[in-house]
């Protein structure tokens, strides 16, 4: 497969960089201090890879995988429609509330710690909440694995900017492949899965905490690794990243305190966070939504859920391709507008011709919505170092999170108040208008720490 020989490249690329030590932090043995060997440097790159890969497919699937069986819980469990529809709004305020927690648990125990810990509370979230029993348990447990989606989403981008900081491109790819693989994945396969399993929706949810158990593994070897995220890490000096206050083989590295990062002072970081969440509303809507959308246009509703699983698969190969594209422009401008453009297409289609030319426009918004990736890409371009692409990582997604709870909930009142889809059609094109706008400010050559210092 394309993607598999992808994944083994870009595995063999990372190994490849062992000798370039200047390019990953201070990777230390627990027992003596000492700077590993080559070959105890590529292992730890390819566990870390690993890791990457495996917790950016657990990223969706306790979404997604809910969506598939969302009648079946509500039947299940009792639930009110005003209650299920507030389920779709869930996700986005838990990424907004938690993932601003990030950076200060990053640097108390180390991101790959953190991300460990949000690997397994997202295990036992999905373990737990088909069996609670009741409304509150099982939003409850909803809440835990999405605490342990928020806070690793927010970390990915730090991690990839400080073990890789010469292939931020390439790993942000992958990540947002392997994420988009988890996505659709869970969505195509819940129902046939819970079906082989004796059609119970309990076995159905809970299943998908085996494959985050599986992603708790690569980072148990980071866990004991404390250092945080530092002020100093990633610092570019004639063309290799150095630590600054590097200490000698055997010592501690030296920490140089900084004032804190003032990121609101800047204004590609909010560019960058009202971009993430305009985005972030586009796909919200597009995964709530487009299927009845195509359903009361007179397509048939496995063709409705197969044009969705169309949307979201064409995340995989284009968020790996985005990324690398992004990371040789100066200005990641163009590539907004043409994603917006896609987009602003998809959506007149939707609105003049939605059963005619269905696969049409159902390609044109998979396409529409790699602007995911592509913001992943430039919250690593638009920070010097691993401590201002942590707060700016959290900052954009919380802000841009918090940004994107009405806009579902908002089409369904527009959608049952014109009895149509003229009027939510027409928001999601207007929508995109702005989000183009502040794509292009977002992608500009330049820095927050930077424009937070003037």
């Amino acid at each position: 497969m394309d993607n598999q020989s992808s994944h083994d490249s870009m595995m063999g690329s990372m190994a490849s960089e062992e000798t370039r030590t200047t390019t990953s932090p201070h990777i230390r043995s627990s027992a003596t201090g000492e700077t590993p060997k080559p070959a105890t440097r590529a292992w730890t790159t390819r566990l870390l890879v690993l890791g990457i890969v495996l917790a950016a497919v657990n990223l969706r699937p306790a979404i997604t995988s809910l969506g598939a069986l969302l009648e079946e819980v509500r039947d299940g469990l009792g639930m009110s429609g005003s209650v299920a529809g507030l389920l779709t709004s869930v996700p986005p305020l838990c990424f907004a509330v938690f993932g601003v927690m990030a950076p200060r648990l990053a640097r108390r125990f180390g991101p790959g710690a953190v991300v460990c810990a949000g690997m397994a509370a997202i295990t036992a979230g999905l373990l737990i909440r088909p069996y609670v029993g009741g409304t509150a348990g099982f939003l409850a447990a909803s809440a835990l694995a999405l605490m342990g989606i928020a806070v690793s989403n927010v970390l990915m981008p730090v991690i990839v900017k400080r073990w890789f900081p010469d292939r931020v491109g390439s790993m942000t790819g992958l990540y947002s492949m392997a994420l988009a693989l988890g996505t659709s994945t869970a969505a195509a396969a819940t129902v046939p899965v819970t079906d082989l399993l004796g059609g119970s929706w309990q076995t159905g949810l809970a299943v998908w905490a085996g494959l985050a158990a599986v992603a708790v593994l690569p980072w148990i070897p980071f866990v004991r690794q404390r250092d945080g995220v530092r002020q100093d890490d990633g610092v570019r000096q004639g063309g290799v990243v150095r630590q600054q206050g590097a200490a000698p083989a055997g010592q501690a590295p030296a920490r140089e305190e900084r004032p804190a990062l003032r990121i609101t002072r800047s204004r590609t970081a909010w560019a960058l966070a009202v971009f993430f969440g305009l985005q972030a509303t586009a796909a919200y809507i597009t995964m709530g939504w487009m299927p009845q959308v195509f359903r009361d246009a007179g397509v048939p509703a496995s063709t409705a859920g197969l044009l969705l699983a169309v949307t979201m698969v064409m995340g995989v190969p284009l968020a790996f391709v985005i990324p690398r594209v992004a990371t040789r422009l100066p200005h990641q401008g163009p590539i907004v507008l043409v994603l917006g453009v896609c987009g602003l297409v998809g959506y007149a289609g939707l609105y003049l011709a939605p059963a005619a030319g269905a696969w049409v426009w159902a390609l044109l918004l998979g396409v529409s919505n790699c602007s995911f990736p592509l913001a992943l890409t430039m919250v690593g371009m638009r920070a010097r170092s691993g401590a201002g692409v942590a707060q700016l990582s959290a900052f954009a997604q919380s802000t841009g999170y918090l940004i994107s709870i009405p806009g579902p909930l908002l089409v369904g009142v527009l959608y049952q108040h014109s009895g149509g889809w003229g009027l939510p059609i027409a928001l999601m094109a207007g929508l995109m208008i702005p989000q183009m706008v502040v794509g292009v400010l977002a992608g500009r050559d330049r820095t927050v720490e930077e424009e937070a210092a003037r």
